[in-house]
Formats: structure tokens, C-alpha cells, sequence
């Protein structure tokens, strides 16, 4: 398994590092760079060029919600791994929708970072039962979120069976094998798709996929 470059931002040192020795374990994970700000943590990454950024939200100067925005527009190939204590659902539904790839408490288990650092890598995003959950909310939820209501979203079969399987966590490659296509089909009509809800990356159709039950 290829080396992942990590990032991590911060403000309390003694988390910043006790993260940073719980994960070195795992010796395809490699940190490259920490930020006690999203001031910081801008300033570091194209020196560091880390695949994705564990990112505080509540930090002096540009907080972590901010500095999620300006990392998802300015770096896109940077997948952002939001680590906080807030629970409020508000937090993670706004920045899943605005550029975060996944979002873990802070009392989450090594092993359960370890994994979201390699989803949110190799597939775009990580969703855990939390995160599930304030999907599920979302999408049953009476209020109107979104412009566009659900029943005025049209898919292609091949644009619904490509979505189907981006929320069930498949690969582009996995994908294009089971629908006898290219992964650069595939990767075309994700794309497409992106393009057309609004999401800057793959958690975010995940996410606008679930709340507007595009999907079974």
C-alpha cells in the first residue's frame, strides 16, 4: 500500500501529537506537516503536498470550518478529514456540503482514524454510523435544504447505477467493471454529477445523493 502524506491541524499540541503517535503503528501513514491554525496549515501545504488534512474546527485565527472551505478551493486534490468534538449535527452537515471528505470525533479509536485516512485517500470520503445517521435525519427531514426537490432530479439508469455505487463505496474501477465501462466513464459521469448538484467532491454527492434520496 502506497504511503499516505497527512497533515494535521490543531491548536493543542499535546492532541496534535498524541494522534500523531497513535497512528505510527500504521507505517503507511506519514505526517508531513502540523498546523496550529488554518492560517498555518495554508501556508505549510504546497511545501508538503499531504493527501489529506486532519482538521480541528474550533482554532485561533482561521478556524477549522473556514479553513476547510479555502483548502477544498484551493488545494482540490486535498482530501480534508474533519477530527472535532462537536457533536451538533449543524457542523457536520455544512461542512460535508462545503468541502469536508469525512468528519470523526475526537474520541474516536486510532484504528477508526487509520481507516478514514485511507477511505477519504482511496475512495473520496468516509461515512461512519454518526455521520449515517445525521444523513438519514437529513434526508427524512421535512425541511427544505436544498433548491431542488428530489422529484424533479432526473438520472439516466447509468448516471443512477453509477451513483448507486459511489454510495455503496466502490471504486471507480470496481464500478466500471461491474457496469462493463471505463473507470474514466466512470470518473466522467461522477464528474457530471458533481458538477450539476453542486458538491465539490465525492462525500458531498454521497451526501446530496442520501438527503434527496437519489438512491435506494
Amino acid at each position: 500500500m502506497d504511503v499516505i502524506k497527512v497533515a494535521i491541524a490543531d491548536d493543542h499540541k499535546i492532541f496534535r501529537k498524541g494522534v500523531i503517535l497513535s497512528l505510527r503503528p500504521y507505517t503507511n501513514i506519514k505526517f508531513v506537516l502540523e498546523a496550529e491554525n488554518g492560517n498555518d496549515l495554508l501556508l505549510g501545504l504546497p511545501a508538503t503536498e499531504p493527501d489529506v488534512v486532519l482538521m480541528d474546527l474550533r482554532m485561533p485565527g482561521k478556524d477549522g470550518i473556514e479553513t476547510t472551505k479555502l483548502v477544498s478551493k484551493q488545494f482540490p486534490k486535498i482530501h480534508i478529514l474533519v477530527l472535532s468534538m462537536y457533536e451538533d449535527e449543524r457542523f457536520v452537515s455544512h461542512l460535508m456540503e462545503n468541502g469536508a471528505n469525512g468528519y470523526l470525533l475526537k474520541n474516536a479509536e486510532p484504528s477508526e482514524i487509520r481507516k478514514a485516512i485511507i477511505d477519504v485517500h482511496e475512495k473520496g470520503y468516509y461515512l461512519n454510523s454518526f455521520v449515517n445517521r445525521i444523513l438519514l435525519k437529513k434526508a427524512h427531514s421535512k425541511q427544505k435544504v436544498v433548491p431542488s426537490l428530489s422529484r424533479e432530479i432526473t438520472l439516466s439508469d447509468k448516471e443512477r447505477d453509477v451513483l448507486k455505487y459511489i454510495c455503496m463505496e466502490f471504486t471507480a474501477q470496481e464500478i466500471a467493471q461491474k457496469m462493463d465501462i471505463s473507470p474514466r466513464t466512470v470518473e466522467a459521469i461522477k464528474d457530471r454529477l458533481m458538477e450539476r448538484f453542486g458538491s465539490k467532491n465525492t462525500a458531498g454527492l454521497v451526501f446530496f445523493a442520501v438527503k434527496n434520496n437519489l438512491v435506494d
